[in-house]
């Protein structure tokens, strides 16, 4: 179980579906504020009843390339060759592994969220 605010409620990455929604992830691969791996929700085996989906406006590839912490190892994609999930950090850049003397990774991730928190939903 994670064991603080960060890692529970704050986006590690986010992930598409094949229909082209989009869910926040936190370090266990859970949807943001979820806690508890014993739930039968991953991101990798996702169970798309759950209403935590969302379709946004304006999310192209050089607006996750953005985001990611790397062009290469911050990003996968899917067979089609469309990125389907992004990291906004990793174990180097995390923030919470920095002194609190170095903001520079705050500062990084939460001109991410920033950006993550513009986006408009798409209206089914």
């Amino acid at each position: 179980m994670l064991s603080d605010f960060f890692r529970i409620n704050l986006p590690y990455g986010i992930s598409r579906t094949e229909e082209g929604a989009w869910f926040a992830f936190n370090r266990e691969y859970l949807p943001i504020g979820w806690n508890d791996r014993n739930n039968k929700f991953h991101a990798e085996n996702k169970d798309n009843s759950l209403p935590i989906y969302t379709k946004y406006k304006r999310i192209t590839e050089k607006f996750l390339k953005e985001l990611a912490w790397d062009d290469k190892d911050g990003i996968r994609y899917d067979d089609k060759g469309k990125i389907n999930k992004i990291w906004l950090y990793n174990d180097g850049t995390n923030p919470m592994n920095q002194s609190n003397t170095n903001n520079k990774f705050w500062d990084t991730y939460f001109e991410k969220l920033k950006k993550l928190s513009k986006l408009n939903t798409i209206s089914n």
